[in-house]
């Protein structure tokens, strides 16, 4: 999908002390949420089976960073790991970073071309459990200005077990539903078009397979109703927050086999190969002097290419 069809309408000019607010706003939402996201992960691996995962409950410790060598302010982030016996590994990492674009990359972002400068905070997480038939998940959501402000983000469910790949699923229906909620709290037409997105985005073009089940994905949102835009984008955020957890607890105490660890680990190679050779989330961290071992945590701690 092209970003034409999804941009709306072009930024009206803000003023500097609304366009500061907002930011502040929106870098206040995302590091919230992922307080409340860390919480209710802890509270997984508290509640995990001691049979099924032996071991102390894991604990997300979190890694302050800053972008550039130090000379100027350019922004940074948190980094929150945690490898837990529940979560094998997951990442919950919030980032507010700014500054100018390369001219390359300048060239090929929305409203940069003429003026490099930009802004841009969000939250990014991946899950990737250490029971097979619990599956992985990723989400973000961020907020960018350049001379153009917008939203994009979304969240995206991704089994290891061929069983669970299929959108008639429970697991699959139930993400999917929480996702249309989010949608049509504020468009009817949202969720098909986000779905569709996500499905498209997720697509393996090398192996002419999807990544997981979907969700939904949807980036430029600016309707020049900037209150409207970052309601959706909490929503999204408080989906994600609902929906996951019960989708753990529901696949948690299910006992797994060497050759269902076998499947997870070759699946999570395809998650590794969409990461490194389409993510835009992982070149954009890369080519704007993110920090490496943040945008590169979304990897699984393991994976297989027989």
């Amino acid at each position: 999908m092209s970003d034409s069809s999804t941009s709306g309408a072009s930024s009206a000019p803000v003023d500097p002390e609304t366009l500061l607010a907002r930011r502040s706003e929106a870098r206040t939402w995302f590091e919230a949420l992922r307080d409340r996201i860390c919480d209710a992960f802890e509270a997984l691996e508290d509640a995990a089976e001691p049979g099924l995962y032996p071991g102390e409950a894991g604990r997300f410790e979190r890694t302050p960073w800053t972008r550039g060598d130090g000379s100027e302010d350019l922004g940074g982030g948190v980094m929150g790991m945690m490898h837990g016996r529940l979560f094998e590994k997951v990442g919950v990492h919030v980032s507010t970073v700014y500054g100018e674009f390369s001219a390359d990359f300048a060239s090929r972002v929305r409203g940069a071309d003429h003026d490099p400068r930009f802004f841009a905070t969000g939250i990014s997480l991946i899950a990737h459990m250490r029971n097979p038939h619990v599956p992985a998940v990723h989400m973000n959501t961020r907020y960018i200005t350049t001379t153009l402000n917008w939203f994009g983000g979304g969240m995206d469910l991704n089994p290891t077990q061929d069983y669970q790949r299929d959108e008639a699923f429970e697991d699959a229906q139930a993400f999917h539903a929480a996702a249309r909620e989010a949608c049509d709290a504020h468009d009817p037409a949202y969720f098909e078009k986000y779905k569709a997105w996500c499905d498209e985005y997720f697509w393996l073009k090398h192996r002419g397979e999807p990544r997981g089940v979907g969700g939904i994905f949807y980036d430029h949102l600016d309707s020049s109703d900037f209150d409207a835009d970052f309601a959706f984008t909490r929503d999204v955020g408080e989906a994600f927050l609902d929906i996951y957890p019960q989708i753990v607890r529901r696949r948690m105490d299910t006992p797994w086999s060497e050759a269902d660890r076998e499947e997870q680990l070759i699946r999570r190679g395809r998650y590794a190969e969409f990461n490194l050779l389409y993510d835009r989330g992982t070149k954009f961290g890369l080519e704007t002097g993110g920090n490496v071992k943040s945008i590169l945590s979304s990897m699984p701690p393991e994976a297989r290419w027989p």
